[in-house]
Order: C-alpha cells, then sequence, then structure tokens
C-alpha cells in the first residue's frame, strides 16, 4: 500500500432501525411524531388519525405514509403510540397487541379498570411491550426528587396539578386526566398500600365530569398526602412538596427545580460578640437537566422494545395507578370516606 492512500475502516455493525408508527396526532400525538422522527435507531413509518386533514399535514411534515385506518399500518411497523382519546385506548390497544405490535399508550391506560385489566393480560399472553404514557417519572424534578428523599425520612406528600380550561381531555374527569399523573408518582414514591381515603370534587364546566378535585390519603406505613387537581385554575402549577423529618422538598415540574428547606440556627456576631442577624432556615437548590421527559420516555421505550426488558411504567404500574384513580374518582362523586378495615391491612384494595 503506497504512502498517504487511505486505510479503509470496518464498517461497524449498526443496530437496524426499530419501525414505529403513531396512531393519533392530536394535541399529544403530534409530539410523540415529532421526537419519533428525531430518534436515533428509530424509523417514523408513518401516522393515523381519523382527522384526514389534520393527518395528511403531520404526514406530510415529517415525510411519512399517512393511514386513515389505523390497523392499515399496523403490518408496517413493530411498535406503535396510541394517542388517541381515552375511550379509545382499549379497543386501539387491543387490536395493536393481538396484531403482535409493541405499544406505548398515553395515559390514563384505558377508562376502566376491566379494560387495563384485559390489556396488561393480552400483552402478557402476546409477550409484546405494553408501556404507559406517565411521562412525569422520565421529568428530571421527580428523578432528582426521588434520589433525595433516598436519605429522608418521609412523612407527608402534597401534590397541586392545575390547569386553566382547555379544549382537550374533555370525555374524562380530572382526576384521569390530571390527578392521575400525580397518584403514579405518590404511589412510587409512598411504596406501601393506601388504607384510608377522602374525596371531593366539583364540576366547573357542562362536560358532566369533574374539574376539581381534592383527595387525601392515608398509607399502611403512616404516610399521609393530599392531591389537588384542576382544570378550571387560571394559572398553570405542577408541585409536589415532600415534608420530611428533617426537611421539607419542594418540586417544580414547569420549571424543572428543586429546593430543599431545613430549619437550622446560627447567629452571625460581631468580634464584639454582638449578634447582627440570626439565620433560623436553610434553603438548597437542587440543579436539574433540561432534558425533554418525552424523549426520555420514548427512548425508554424503544430500549425496551429493543431489548425486552419491561418498561418502569408498565401496564401493572398503570393498572394500580386506574385503580386508586377510579377509588378517588367514585368518593369525590359519593362524597363518602373510605378506610380499609385493619384486618384487611394485609390484602389491601390498592396495593402497591
Amino acid at each position: 500500500m503506497s504512502k498517504g492512500q487511505i486505510v479503509p475502516q470496518m464498517q461497524r455493525n449498526q443496530p437496524e432501525a426499530i419501525k414505529i408508527g403513531v396512531v393519533g396526532v392530536g394535541n399529544m400525538g403530534q409530539h410523540h411524531a415529532r421526537v419519533l422522527s428525531l430518534l436515533k435507531d428509530v424509523e417514523l413509518v408513518g401516522i393515523a388519525d381519523i382527522n384526514v386533514e389534520r393527518g395528511l399535514d403531520i404526514a406530510s411534515k415529517y415525510r411519512v405514509r399517512f393511514f386513515e385506518d389505523y390497523r392499515d399500518l399496523l403490518p408496517h411497523v413493530e411498535a406503535v403510540c396510541v394517542a388517541v382519546p381515552t375511550r379509545a385506548h382499549y379497543a386501539v390497544g387491543m387490536t395493536c397487541l393481538k396484531e403482535g405490535v409493541h405499544v406505548l399508550i398515553e395515559k390514563p391506560i384505558a377508562a376502566s379498570i376491566s379494560e387495563a385489566e384485559s390489556l396488561v393480560n393480552t400483552a402478557a399472553q402476546a409477550q409484546r411491550i405494553l408501556q404507559v404514557g406517565h411521562i412525569e417519572r422520565f421529568s428530571p424534578a421527580f428523578q432528582e426528587l426521588s434520589k433525595v428523599l433516598k436519605t429522608e425520612q418521609l412523612m407527608a406528600i402534597e401534590a397541586r396539578r392545575m390547569s386553566p380550561a382547555a379544549q382537550r381531555a374533555n370525555d374524562v374527569s380530572v382526576v384521569l386526566d390530571l390527578m392521575i399523573h400525580d397518584i403514579d408518582l405518590l404511589l412510587e414514591l409512598a411504596d406501601a398500600p393506601v388504607v384510608k381515603l377522602t374525596a371531593s370534587g366539583s364540576c366547573g364546566s357542562d362536560s358532566g365530569y369533574l374539574d376539581y378535585v381534592t383527595a387525601t390519603l392515608g398509607f399502611a406505613n403512616g404516610i399521609v398526602a393530599t392531591l389537588t387537581a384542576s382544570k378550571v385554575t387560571h394559572r398553570k402549577i405542577r408541585r409536589i412538596a415532600a415534608h420530611c423529618k428533617n426537611s421539607l422538598t419542594e418540586a417544580d415540574f414547569l420549571n424543572n427545580e428543586i429546593l430543599i428547606h431545613r430549619q437550622t440556627t446560627a447567629n452571625c456576631m460581631t468580634e464584639h460578640g454582638q449578634v447582627l442577624y440570626r439565620q433560623d432556615g436553610l434553603i438548597e437548590k437542587v440543579y436539574t437537566s433540561n432534558a425533554d421527559k418525552l424523549c426520555a420516555e420514548l427512548e425508554h421505550f424503544v430500549s425496551c422494545v429493543r431489548g425486552g426488558s419491561q418498561p418502569s411504567v408498565g401496564g401493572e404500574q398503570a393498572l394500580k395507578a386506574l385503580r386508586l384513580a377510579s377509588l378517588i374518582e367514585q368518593m369525590a362523586v359519593d362524597g363518602h370516606a373510605w378506610k380499609l378495615p385493619e384486618r384487611e391491612y394485609e390484602y389491601p384494595i390498592v396495593a402497591v
């Protein structure tokens, strides 16, 4: 070989791109399509939507095929992201799983517990991945909050998730639309069965569904929690406060910010012993990343499809969140308190 001649390098084996489609490209589905079009080792094959004009617009934007009937998309993909209205989750999810396609379905997993159970069982029988879009699990703020609380003694949790009125998700109550995010996070953080529950709510629109709900929960390990969700608040709020024995940790999901408040007493004095001021508290700010939580969620889904591992928020976890959400919703409608008899603590209705 002559001097200066370029030596050809061995071609590395590149993983074959996973073929994925999106079913439903409305408020959330269009973002799934956007992120999937950018992911490495992923081929966005096509999108499906019953709204032809919208579907063609999104398909043209990402230069992929459009299918008016999602069933025509399935033979061309290995996996799909399902972002249709909640009432259609069961029908679409079941069809995809039975066709041997891996599924990421938006939260809540389904409109009823029986539908959710069928989806979980079908995914297991078909040996296909069923991931549910509890996206806050992938929030940088929640990731850091979880790390902080591993070294703390958790006593109580407050979660507030509020939004102004919007023309979306009007086929379910605020519990299944917004509160279910915090229900999932709460079950993960408390890591114990729910044994007490009270809830109340109100309707602020003519949708027929609850628009404002607050719930108080007691866990078998002594942790108490208060959840509030609203579709009629004139400011967007996404916060969790964790009251611990030695600190208060606040997580702001909108700004990806964590603040840890600790009680301390210290005096700043002059050299002559004169007290200039007293410090009664200390605030620590935990820096988080600006990672896109939808991107992290979809990368996790792709990794599970490629490697065959179970997702961190699979059908079983989503089913637990839905069971608790359904109980809260019913309590808010009926206005009754619920308490698990002590003799049944070993076999709770809502277990984690």
